[in-house]
């Protein structure tokens, strides 16, 4: 059985540009007031009202108006959809200050209506959002329910009885013509409006209202595109305070973290880098790169690398918003791992990897890395320790030594047996080397040996210019 729950939140505009409490601050458009913070309402200042009235009514008070930006409105519901996703696939966002979920289908991954309900006004409180919220069978009745204090309530009462309170000014915004005209006769709510027959309404008020009150009420279908998660990662924390010390910040830190994790789990993918803004009203207080040698998307892995560089950075003043991004995503790839889990199992190399750059910076940290080059003295270089995989040496190959010496070292000759601290056996057959012929050639048969004692070694002999000489040692 369907079941919508709708979240609307009516001082998005104001809450997306400042949250401040202690002072009166409002937000207009058009030389209107839109919406306002509760010490602006405590001096009379309401909806609708004039900039010159709004201040009029301030008096002495320090009134803050501020412009109305659809961008930032735009961009927190886009936040607020990709923290949905993660309640249900099927939601869609109803501009502009509204999130319309479909929820029946995962009431008992939840553990039920009222557990899920707890959970999603829990998450909204701890964002500081004022929010109101609508539950009915179709997408439409429960966007109106949220204007109903009893939005929530009596789901058990039929819906054209929960929905009869509702004024009829709810419509206005898709079908002003039609509201106006109704409201002439008489009919100012919804009970006055679904007493009337379809067919006199669609004289009146045309097909297209009469459709939209049907698809209301579920008697025709009422489609609407599911929500796509974007190709990026992008959200916010605000802070009641200008946090001054890196410590003050982990908390939202983790939190910010764990949204991403279920953005990640949610869309199968991973990442290799997140980036932190810190944000004030002094501009940019901190801005830094975290990154990781593989694809991560455990929220506890990038918590302990964000603290290890956040002791190497340093915040240039206050910071009242904390931004977490994340632009590079990439298929999520499951590594094959012990069933039961190794006890004592020592740290992967990359995770070790990862934390002495996240402490030292990478420009501390080298690694041996490979090179598309023949000679083995070229293939291998020491190099910074980039993000990313190891590189792989390609194509076939014999046996190589983990240890190559600076510079070969002529090996002696004694009676057609090779000498070094003992004499050598040849192991195996020779693998030719050839390189340089366009500058200076380069022709070299390598062999594995074996000394007396047991130890191997890599050899070579020099095809152009003649002896033998020692290139490596094996471990």
């Amino acid at each position: 059985m369907s079941l919508w729950l709708c979240l609307r939140f009516p001082c998005l505009p104001l809450q997306c540009l400042n949250r401040e409490e202690s002072r009166p601050v409002a937000v207009v458009e058009r030389q209107r007031v839109l919406c306002h913070n509760d010490c602006a309402a405590a001096l009379g200042i309401r909806r609708g009202n004039s900039v010159a009235t709004a201040r009029a009514l301030a008096g002495e008070e320090a009134l803050t108006l501020l412009e109305r930006q659809t961008e930032r409105e735009q961009r927190d519901l886009e936040q607020l959809c990709q923290w949905a996703y993660g309640i249900t696939p099927h939601l869609h966002p109803r501009p502009p200050d509204s999130l319309l979920l479909e929820i029946g289908g995962c009431l008992a991954l939840f553990g039920g209506l009222p557990a899920l309900l707890e959970g999603v006004h829990r998450e909204l409180a701890r964002r500081g959002l004022l929010v109101a919220s609508g539950l009915a069978a179709t997408a439409g009745a429960a966007w109106l329910l949220s204007h109903a204090p009893h939005g929530l309530d009596d789901l058990s009462e039929p819906l054209e009885t929960r929905l009869s309170p509702l004024p009829l000014e709810h419509l206005a915004e898709a079908f002003p013509a039609a509201v106006a005209g109704l409201q002439r006769t008489g009919c100012t709510t919804l009970g006055n409006l679904l007493t009337l027959p379809e067919a006199a309404l669609a004289r009146r008020c045309g097909r297209d209202f009469v459709g939209a009150l049907r698809r209301v009420l579920g008697r025709d279908t009422e489609r609407h595109p599911d929500y796509r998660p974007p190709a990026e990662f992008r959200d916010s924390c605000q802070f009641d305070y200008e946090v001054q010390v890196n410590e003050e910040l982990l908390p939202a830190m983790r939190q910010l973290l764990q949204s991403l994790g279920r953005f990640l789990q949610q869309c199968q993918l991973a990442t290799r880098a997140i980036r932190w803004e810190l944000d004030s009203r002094q501009g940019s207080a901190l801005v830094f790169t975290v990154r990781s040698s593989s694809p991560q998307g455990d929220p506890g892995h990038w918590l302990s690398l964000t603290r290890l560089q956040l002791e190497r950075e340093q915040l240039k003043h206050g910071a009242d918003q904390l931004t977490l991004r994340c632009e590079e995503l990439e298929s999520l790839a499951h590594a094959p791992r012990d069933l039961f889990g190794a006890p004592g199992q020592r740290e992967a190399l990359e995770d070790l990897l990862d934390r002495l750059c996240s402490r030292l910076g990478r420009q501390a940290i080298s690694r041996i890395a490979c090179r598309d080059e023949h000679l083995p003295e070229l293939a291998l270089h020491l190099g910074h320790a980039a993000p990313g995989p190891l590189p792989e040496a390609t194509g076939e190959a014999g046996p190589r030594p983990f240890w190559l010496l600076p510079a070969p070292r002529p090996l002696a000759l004694r009676g057609g047996r090779l000498y070094w601290q003992g004499p050598l056996q040849l192991l195996g057959v020779a693998e030719r080397i050839e390189d340089g012929w366009w500058q200076t050639p380069v022709s070299r048969d390598y062999y594995l040996t074996r000394g007396s004692a047991g130890q191997y070694y890599w050899v070579f002999r020099d095809r152009l210019g003649g002896g033998w000489y020692l290139h490596g040692i094996f471990a």
